[in-house]
Formats: structure tokens, C-alpha cells, sequence
């Protein structure tokens, strides 16, 4: 396996995160605490910043309670803190900003490195050492979404991790952007928070970042009839009574844009209900971590961009209802 290969994979499982919080923490006793507070509220992940003393010591405390969590070094600024932090257990590292040595060093060494950019040179720089995926920093100040878009023109094998002003209220609109694989930020953990071991006031913090990312919301409800023309006569009781325009479809009657009725039984005892998500590999990784599955034989894929469009959730019953995920349009 190269380091590209790794880089890769590390991508891919940011990808699935969605939000990387960039951690300070002067009090190297609590890093098992402030993972814990991260996983209980959805984030999986952790970016250690070299700017508190002790950043290896928290790596390696993080990575020994929880092998599984995602855990990376940041503000690398030499290839002795590179060393340090891989030795202690980071998947990855990144910097603020693009030091080609430093680059270089990690790259033969096999750690998979992110330098921070926030101009064409610096991209065109990243691309001539191997690299495509980088931190776009500091990323408001720098132009915020409208700049990286304006970069992912020319530069469309790039892809970004802005950090640098990402809140709850824009993570939304940075991740609907493809060329973005996920936001780094502090504002999940705040000192003040950090300060006072506050760890359910930090996992809050998690949870309401991660519901505005994933975006849920109720899409429609389907319900199963034994044939067609029995679907078509609840759909004309619906648009008798309530005027509910009626869509005759190949295998369901749409009555309204919210109510699906099926000409044959399918999913879910009495139907299914659709719940729509900003992005379905992020909800599923989300369930996974709560203990719950996709259907692998309902998993639908969008042909073009290749992620997935629907997907049903396995032994699960909501009163009769089987739930699947929809993207949000």
C-alpha cells in the first residue's frame, strides 16, 4: 500500500464524518474524557493541534481508548512533530499551510499528509507534489465556499477540508459542495467548554452539528396496496377529499408529493416511510455507529456522481413502516 493509497483511504473516512473538530487541550488527562464526549455525540473523529503542549501525549490516549476513532495531528509544522504525532498514533496530519519539506518527508515516510492552502499557486504547488486533497485555511477569511468553488474550476482534482469560520449555521452549505470532503472547526470544542470539563455541554455541541449536516426530514410516506387499482382508489380518496393532485406511476399512485401509495406490497408491513438526508453515506455511517444497517440488496446508486440515492435500513419497524433514506433535494 502506497501513502497515496492511505491518503485515500483516510479521505474516504473523513468523507463519512463529515466534521473534524480541531482540538486545543492544555490538560493531557482529559483526552480520554473529550473523545469519549466526541463519540457520544456522533463525531468520530479529532484533529490535536500542536498548538497545546502535549499533543502527542493526547493522540496517544485517544488512539489507545478508541482504535477506531479517526484521529489526526494538526498544526504540523516540521517533520519532527510529523514523526512524533505518527508514532503516537495519528492517521493523518495537516498544517496551515504548504511547506514543501515537510511535504516531502511525510510522504516518504508513508504519512498521509493535508498542507493548508488558500490560493491558485499554493493548489498548483500541492498537485506538482503528488497531492489531492488539502485544508483550505483559514477558510471565511479566505473567500469562504464561493472562493473554493471558484478553485475547484480549474482545479477539479482537488478536493478540501475547509477550516477557519465553519459554524453549525454554514457547515451545511460547505458540505452540499462535492469538491468538499469535510470541515474541520473549533467551535464543537470550545475552550470555555474544555475549560470547565463540561463533556455533555461538548457532546451537545457534536449532536447539534451533526443533525444540521445530516439534515433529516420527512420526504413522504408510502402505503402498500395488494394491486393497482386499489393503490388508485386510495389516491382518489385523498384527492377527493383534500384536492391532493394524483401521479400514476409505473409501480405506486403518488397522492400529492407526500403520499405514496404502492400497487403491490413492498417494504414494511402496512408501507414505508422516506426520510430525506443531505447525504445518505453520512447517515448510514451515522446509524452504523448507533448499531444500525443498511439493506445491502436496496442500496440504489446515482450513476453519475456514483454515491448512493436510496437505501433502506435493515430490521427496522416503525409501527409497520419500513424507513429508507432519500436525498434531499
Amino acid at each position: 500500500m502506497t501513502v497515496f493509497d492511505k491518503i485515500d483511504g483516510v479521505v474516504d473516512e473523513l468523507y463519512k464524518v463529515g466534521i473534524v473538530p480541531v482540538i486545543k487541550l492544555e490538560k493531557t488527562a482529559n483526552a480520554v474524557k473529550l473523545a469519549a464526549a466526541l463519540r457520544d455525540g456522533g463525531i468520530n473523529c479529532a484533529e490535536v493541534t500542536y498548538r497545546a503542549k502535549g499533543a502527542d501525549e493526547v493522540i496517544r490516549e485517544m488512539v489507545k481508548a478508541f482504535p477506531d476513532m479517526i484521529v489526526g495531528a494538526g498544526t504540523v509544522l516540521t517533520c519532527e512533530q510529523a514523526d512524533a504525532a505518527f508514532k503516537a498514533g495519528a492517521k493523518f496530519c495537516v498544517a496551515p499551510g504548504l511547506n514543501a519539506k515537510v511535504v516531502k518527508h511525510c510522504l516518504e515516510s508513508g504519512i498521509p499528509f493535508a498542507p493548508g492552502l488558500s490560493s491558485a499557486s499554493e493548489v498548483e504547488n500541492a498537485l506538482e507534489l503528488g497531492l489531492s486533497f488539502a485544508k483550505f485555511f483559514p477558510a471565511e477569511q479566505a473567500g469562504g465556499l464561493a472562493y473554493i468553488k471558484s478553485l475547484a474550476g480549474p482545479y477539479s482534482q482537488m478536493r478540501f477540508m475547509p477550516t477557519g469560520g465553519v459554524t453549525a449555521d454554514n457547515i451545511g452549505s460547505y458540505l452540499a459542495y462535492d469538491k468538499i470532503v469535510c470541515c474541520g472547526g473549533s467551535w464543537i470544542v470550545p475552550e470555555k467548554l474544555l475549560m470547565a470539563e463540561d463533556w455533555d455541554g461538548i457532546t451537545a455541541l457534536c449532536e447539534e452539528a451533526v443533525n444540521k449536516m445530516l439534515g433529516f426530514k420527512l420526504v413522504h410516506i408510502g402505503i402498500n396496496q395488494p394491486d393497482e387499482a386499489s393503490a388508485i382508489k386510495v389516491a382518489d380518496k385523498f384527492e377527493n377529499a383534500f384536492g391532493f393532485t394524483k401521479r400514476v406511476g409505473s409501480s405506486s399512485v403518488f397522492a400529492s408529493d407526500y403520499i405514496e401509495v404502492m400497487k403491490k406490497p413492498f417494504h414494511g408491513a402496512m408501507g414505508h416511510i422516506a426520510i430525506g438526508t443531505n447525504s445518505i453515506e453520512r447517515a448510514l455511517y451515522q446509524l452504523h455507529l448507533r448499531g444500525v444497517e443498511p439493506k445491502a440488496d436496496s442500496l440504489k446508486y446515482d450513476e453519475k456522481s456514483g454515491k448512493i440515492k436510496v437505501a433502506y435500513l435493515e430490521d427496522m419497524d416503525f409501527g409497520g413502516f419500513a424507513v429508507h433514506f432519500v436525498l434531499n433535494k
